[in-house]
């Protein structure tokens, strides 16, 4: 058994701001700047899932992630992230799987996302769960930092 659980919480969640937060410091030192974000960033207006995973013995947050819905049989994955001493342990997988099977449970048939060129750890994961590039889509179009995935569900 994981040594940590996952748990669906509000977009405003303390913790989750806080991990927000953690991951918008990270890509601003990544991107040099803090404009590395085409499109309209997620709110609790758009969100429809937002999922934090939580260490079972410390209660500490060690990632979330969320979706938004794009039309009525595809979402957006937004803001996964993972604190960096509980990378490679299996949360951001954790974290994956379960906004997949939210999705599904929603009548979603496939999941989007985009991340970065300054990016190649989250590149490599996606490639490894599964997710297919695709073309830019939607806000990215036209994009010089934006690369985009999509895995169809079921």
């Amino acid at each position: 058994m994981a040594d940590w659980l996952i748990e669906e919480r509000p977009w405003d969640d303390p913790a989750g701001t806080a991990l927000r937060a953690a991951q918008r410091a990270e890509l601003d030192e990544r991107y040099g700047c803090d404009d590395h974000e085409p499109g309209t960033p997620p709110s609790a207006a758009d969100i429809d899932v937002f999922l934090v995973a939580v260490d079972r013995e410390q209660g500490r947050a060690l990632g979330c992630g969320a979706l938004r819905r794009l039309d009525a049989s595809v979402a957006e994955i937004k803001r996964m992230y993972v604190v960096p001493d509980a990378r490679g342990t299996g949360v951001a997988t954790g974290i994956l799987r379960a906004l997949e099977q939210a999705a599904v449970a929603r009548g979603w048939l496939s999941l989007r996302l985009e991340t970065g060129t300054a990016q190649p750890d989250a590149i490599r994961f996606y490639e490894r769960e599964g997710y297919r590039s695709i073309p830019l889509f939607g806000s990215y179009v036209g994009s010089s930092v934006s690369v985009c995935y999509e895995r169809v569900l079921g």
